[in-house]
């Protein structure tokens, strides 16, 4: 018996032999696998970490925003609005949809607004829309913009009679317009995307719209510098017309206030930009009205702020038709904006300016 027990344990143990072997080739693997599988993820999140950062350089860029896109985009059309920023037009709507907005004085010295729009944006409502002044026309044109307002002043209306501006004055063409009820005249008309986009087909098909030239900024990836930032304030007409832009660290934007409030839209947002400029230039009073002339062409001193930072700039417009841009006053390179929203503030004098 007990013979018969030794004869079947050392069965038992040739035929366990193969068995442990497998085992201790499964216990290698894991093994194996247990080093080399961290490393496989690390490397292939470095990868694409790498791929992610060449991928961002070689996107297409949106023309105007400097958004990333997928592929090329052709140049697109462009309509520049006039925003009344009269107190009895607050709020506004829309405005915070444009990629650009160049905020000047008018009368009295209170600020208006024209804010650019591209044609694939869809916006329910814009406005209020106010009339035209001459020095906003320069600024259209840059853009070869369809230009949207109601009336303007005497020298606006010859300027744009005389052929250089593509124009959607409400006057004449009022169908692509509407006025609210719930505010009084002038600062109660509106428009929307779909009526920009109707208008210029139209025109289209009647062979007068202007054909696309216009230049274009170079743009960069945004670069929040960490810090709080400066900010820039602006005493338009006190103590109404003051503007405030902060630097938000948590977004890397310019938060926008008015009257010592957040700047809100009807919507409820407040207005933002990635880029807040500032030109210094000429501004004159030119009549009893209090109507503004405003050197636009040529250079100037001026700051642009982004991410957090301020940057001594000198701006350059050779002329009515050509673009606005801006230039590092140290080493004389283009600034090379965030890709978003930009608004640009036009100023007679560096005293109505603090950087804080």
């Amino acid at each position: 018996m007990l013979e018969s027990q030794k004869k079947e344990q050392i069965r038992m143990k040739k035929t366990d032999q193969p068995l442990l072997v497998g085992l201790l080739v499964i216990l290698g693997l894991v093994v194996l696998v247990a080093a080399v599988f961290p490393r496989f993820i690390y490397r292939s999140q470095e990868q694409q970490t790498l791929s992610q950062e060449l991928y961002e350089e070689v996107l297409y860029r949106h023309p105007l925003t400097g958004m990333a896109l997928n592929e090329a985009m052709d140049l697109p059309q462009v309509f520049a609005v006039m925003i009344d920023n009269h107190s009895d037009a607050w709020p506004p709507a829309g405005i915070d949809q444009a990629f650009l907005v160049i905020e000047a004085p008018v009368e009295a010295g209170m600020s208006r607004m024209e804010a650019f729009f591209t044609q694939e944006v869809e916006i329910e409502k814009i406005g209020p829309v106010r009339s035209a002044r001459p020095y906003f026309l320069d600024w259209a044109n840059e853009f070869d913009a369809q230009y949207v307002h109601v009336g303007g002043s005497n020298e606006a209306l010859d300027l744009i009679a005389s052929g250089d501006t593509f124009d959607m004055n409400q006057y004449w063409w009022g169908q692509y317009f509407w006025r609210s009820t719930n505010r009084y005249a002038p600062h109660n008309v509106y428009t929307s995307s779909d009526y920009l986009n109707e208008f210029y087909t139209v025109r289209a098909e009647a062979g007068v719209v202007p054909t696309r030239l216009y230049d274009l900024w170079e743009f960069k990836n945004p670069s929040p510098s960490g810090s709080e930032g400066l900010g820039l304030h602006i005493d338009f007409l006190p103590p109404v017309y003051v503007v405030d832009w902060v630097y938000n660290t948590e977004t890397n934007q310019y938060e926008r206030s008015q009257y010592l409030d957040p700047h809100l839209v009807e919507s409820g947002a407040q207005l933002t930009a990635d880029n807040v400029a500032l030109v210094l230039t000429d501004v004159s009073v030119i009549d009893a009205v209090g109507r503004r002339a405003i050197r636009t062409t040529g250079e100037g001193e001026g700051y642009v702020f982004q991410d957090g930072n301020v940057i001594e700039a000198t701006w350059r417009k050779p002329s009515k038709s050509e673009r606005l841009k801006f230039y590092d006053r140290e080493t004389g390179e283009e600034i090379i904006m965030n890709a978003g929203k930009t608004w640009i503030e036009i100023v007679g004098d560096e005293e109505d300016v603090i950087i804080k």
